[in-house]
């Protein structure tokens, strides 16, 4: 009797943990994430894989010459089977075709992402990045990184320093003006009339000055130095170590690399779209123009525009030409995001107004202004003067500059006996410039001249070449630009022959740094991601809202951001090796900072770095 009892006892507990269990199996199915159509979607045959392998591929194939057509065509070629397939099945169930005969590489990724989100499958990161990145808070912070700074008058430390006080003007976002520090040996080189600074203290002081004397208000931004060496063959600084280093990685949210290629030739560190979430390129230079000018240009030419193509598509999001004088980089538009200095705004106002009041505003001829390199339009210039001599007669030209060129230009028009008149480069808002009526510049390897939109700016007329790196400055009818030798001449006599007009109101502001920042903005796509929210802030942007469409989702791995990290990979790995470095131009050195920089900057030693790295 106990015994059976017993087995009473056993089989009622045993059917009271099988109703337990088949509860709790009911439960977890009420709450599965799994959506309840997923078993109906087909799973991915091999043609589907294959064509959205090649459409992910297009990046890499476009590095290796191959045509965009091509990879279309066998895309939609493997699609176009799947299609018939599913065409014939819907012919008897009355069913529509999943691809469409214009989208198919839209109704493949579609496709694919409708199977993932079956699967409930979740892409957390790639085989290049680590995923780790700065968290966004309610003020966003932009770092402008740069390869020049003043007292050096140069394009990339003139314009981002006006680019850093017109941003920070705004109280939407801090920013940092980041840029290169020289050892005293190499500012000696750089700066004009050997000036040199002791500290970067002394430096920023220095900088500010200038730049608030200009615009008229106190800038609200912060200045931080990086390592750099001068190279004298280049006439450029080169960042010596890691410049991503030197941006705190709570700071590390949006950067705007100016120069993107001179940065990141030898930048051997954290890929700066792993540590940013956004990263724009601005191209400052015509840098093929300038090496096809040298021995072997042409060989050199080929390898820096292929480098230039890598770092463009390994390093930023988003990169903006100042014109079509540039190479076309990937991932680019082009869009003249720089203004003029107010100053010269200021002096076409008042030339205006004395205009009006009939007094006589300009008492002098033409001028070129430039720096004196053969390279800066002074073979054109001198090319042009000797053709037409004849029919020059009796017109000067007053140039201002100085250069490594210097004597060798002079000479030249010495020798051709050219009516050219050569003085001391000085600063073009000099009071000693204002009363000259035309501005005559011959250049064609500039990307975008500055000194000929601050001619226009003061009011002025321009010649200049019918050139990509003019585009922005034909709409202006002060403008006056040409095609032949011949037209050079007849623009020349058309300018000095009657009066510049008058800058309309809508002209001044398309000139000034309030209209090139909001062109920055818009066309970096800058104030879309610093008014997205903490869900927002990858460059392709949040879906719209009410879009009937599924998007593509985004845990679907792309194989173009795979690629872009292998090239960054390969990049940073031979970026390490010094004797590589070497054979492609580096500085000796440049791997790493040395000890002087250590010690004005305030480091650790190069030395401590190094072994820090290696444990890392």
């Amino acid at each position: 009797m106990v015994k059976a009892r017993l087995r009473e006892l056993e089989r009622r507990r045993q059917g009271q943990a099988t109703d337990m269990l088949h509860k709790v199996k009911l439960s977890l199915k009420s709450m599965s994430f799994v959506p309840e159509a997923s078993e109906e979607i087909p799973p991915l045959d091999l043609g589907e894989l294959l064509a959205y392998f090649l459409k992910q591929s297009v990046p890499l194939f476009d590095q290796l010459g191959i045509k965009r057509d091509v990879c279309d065509k066998l895309v939609e070629s493997l699609c176009s089977k799947r299609k018939e397939h599913l065409a014939y099945n819907s012919f008897s169930s009355s069913e529509p075709s999943a691809f469409s005969n214009d989208n198919a590489g839209d109704e493949l990724d579609l496709r694919i992402a409708s199977v993932l989100q079956s699967t409930g499958h979740n892409y957390e990161g790639g085989f290049w990045n680590d995923g780790h990145k700065y968290e966004t808070a309610d003020k966003r912070h932009v770092a402008i990184v740069t390869t020049a700074s003043l007292p050096w008058m140069t394009g990339t430390a003139v314009n981002p320093l006006f680019r850093a006080a017109y941003l920070a003007k705004s109280s939407k976002q801090d920013v940092t003006l980041v840029v290169p520090w020289l050892c005293k040996s190499d500012q000696e080189l750089v700066y004009p009339n050997s000036m040199t600074f002791s500290s970067p203290e002394e430096q920023e002081a220095y900088m500010r000055n200038w730049l608030e004397e200009r615009v008229g208000f106190k800038t609200d931004f912060k200045i931080s130095f990086y390592p750099g060496k001068f190279q004298k063959e280049r006439r450029s600084i080169i960042p010596a170590g890691d410049t991503s280093q030197f941006i705190p990685s709570k700071e590390a949210d949006i950067a705007i690399l100016e120069e993107p290629e001179h940065l990141n030739w030898y930048h051997h560190g954290k890929r700066w779209t792993d540590k940013f979430n956004h990263v724009v390129g601005v191209v400052h230079t015509n840098y093929l123009e300038y090496i096809k000018r040298e021995k072997n240009g042409a060989i050199q030419a080929f390898f820096v525009k292929h480098i230039n193509n890598l770092v463009a598509r390994a390093y930023c999001h988003k990169v903006l030409r100042l014109s079509g004088a540039t190479q076309d980089l990937p991932k680019s538009m082009i869009c003249n995001v720089h203004g003029v200095n107010p100053k010269f705004l200021e002096v076409g106002e008042r030339i205006a107004a004395e205009r009006e009041s009939g007094q006589q505003s300009f008492s002098k001829g033409a001028y070129f202004l430039g720096k004196m390199v053969w390279a800066k339009g002074y073979r054109e210039l001198i090319d042009l003067f000797a053709k037409h001599k004849s029919d020059l007669e009796g017109f000067k030209l007053d140039i201002y500059g100085n250069g490594e060129d210097s004597s060798e230009v002079q000479s030249a028009a010495k020798k051709l006996n050219l009516n050219l008149n050569f003085h001391k480069g000085r600063d073009h808002a000099d009071d000693s410039l204002h009363g000259y009526k035309v501005f005559i510049n011959p250049s064609i390897s500039d990307v975008l001249c500055t000194a000929t939109a601050e001619a226009l700016a003061m009011g002025k007329f321009v010649v200049c070449a019918d050139h990509p790196s003019n585009d922005f400055f034909r709409s202006f009818p002060n403008c006056l630009t040409y095609k032949t030798s011949e037209d050079f001449v007849a623009k020349v006599k058309e300018a000095m022959a009657r009066d510049p007009q008058p800058l309309t109101p809508e002209q001044r502001y398309n000139l000034s740094w309030e209209a090139a920042t909001q062109r920055f903005m818009e066309h970096s796509e800058l104030d879309k991601v610093l008014s997205s929210n903490r869900d927002c802030t990858s460059t392709s942007g949040c879906g719209k809202s009410g879009d009937s469409r599924m998007k593509k989702s985004a845990s679907l791995p792309n194989m173009s951001d795979m690629v872009d990290g292998g090239l960054a990979f390969a990049h940073y790995c031979f970026t390490g090796n010094e004797l590589l470095r070497l054979s492609t131009g580096a500085i000796p050195g440049t791997l790493n900072y040395n000890k002087h920089h250590s010690l004005d900057l305030h480091l650790l030693p190069p030395q401590v770095k190094l072994g820090c790295d290696h444990g890392k």
